[in-house]
């Protein structure tokens, strides 16, 4: 039985070396990074994790170094959504196998699909597999949206799904899924400036690619909040939303790799064609880090 999902969950970035492959040996220190700061799980592939620009072989080798070198001190959440069904149902076959606690699906990203569709799509995927289904909607990747009656009844057809990451930016859609439809499903939000009202509001867990950076302080908030000390939650997240908010409104994949060049843990460029950070956002992101003298607090 998987356990049950809560608190933080990080959005690992995936490294690459110079040549532009899958730089293994620094993935471990991403997953010790945000482990060691206290977060209750790791998500391998996902957004952050630059998912859409590896090839299938890659994917697999990054769940199966994440799930070995978590080694089951905190759950693994898999991302296994693909372009097409048949690709989605092997990529979620290998990462059972392989140990990840849960399986994240992102709906098909290219040609976008009827509400149908999707659900017949979810419907197969979550079938093809025995770990809990984590749906993942991302409307403005993949052109649709599952609003939270659509979740909702894909919860309750489905018994392995379990959870959803609710990445829309719509914090009343959010409200709707805790609210409405808990008793049958899971909700997490993975958009990082909402990780406060999230929590607030009762989210199961938050995802967040920012956590890569700052696992301890995003934990701080959650812990506070857990604790009724929302004075706490509120001074903490006050403290470093304005990292977060400079990471977010930059370009975000080139905007976390530029942030974890800067700590001294070079995890190396994004996947071209995207280019890495401009310098000015580079040194924006400089100056709030020196701010929260995050390179002592890590030491």
């Amino acid at each position: 039985m998987s356990p049950q999902l809560s608190g933080v969950l990080t959005a690992l970035a995936t490294p690459f070396t110079p040549d532009g492959g899958i730089d293994v040996a620094a993935l471990p220190y991403l997953v010790d990074r945000s482990i060691d700061g206290g977060v209750n799980g790791v998500v391998a592939c996902g957004s952050t994790g630059e998912f859409a620009t590896l090839s299938a072989d890659e994917r697999r080798l990054v769940v199966e170094t994440v799930v070995e070198h978590t080694a089951g001190r905190v759950p693994v959440v898999a991302q296994t959504g693909a372009t097409s069904t048949r690709e989605a149902i092997s990529l979620s076959r290998h990462a059972q196998q392989c140990g990840a606690d849960v399986l994240m699906v992102v709906a098909p990203y290219y040609d976008p699909l009827s509400l149908s569709e999707a659900k017949a799509y979810f419907r197969s995927v979550a079938e093809s597999v025995d770990v809990p289904v984590m749906l993942y909607n991302m409307p403005p990747q993949t052109g649709i949206n599952l609003d939270a009656d659509t979740v909702g009844t894909l919860a309750r057809e489905v018994e392995n799904i379990r959870y959803v990451k609710d990445s829309s930016g719509d914090m009343g859609q959010a409200t709707q899924l805790i609210h409405l439809h808990g008793e049958h499903i899971s909700t997490i939000v993975g958009w990082d400036s909402l990780i406060l009202a999230a929590l607030t509001e009762g989210a199961a867990a938050v995802m967040a690619g920012t956590a890569n950076i700052v696992p301890r302080e995003i934990v701080a908030v959650q812990r506070a909040v857990a604790a009724g000390d929302y004075a706490a939650a509120k001074s903490e997240w006050a403290r470093i939303y304005p990292l977060i908010d400079a990471i977010l409104t930059s370009p975000y994949v080139p905007a976390v790799k530029a942030a974890l060049n800067l700590l001294g843990h070079p995890i190396g460029s994004p996947r071209r064609p995207t280019e890495d950070l401009a310098p000015a956002s580079v040194a924006r992101i400089q100056n709030l880090v020196a701010e929260l003298q995050l390179e002592a607090a890590y030491a």
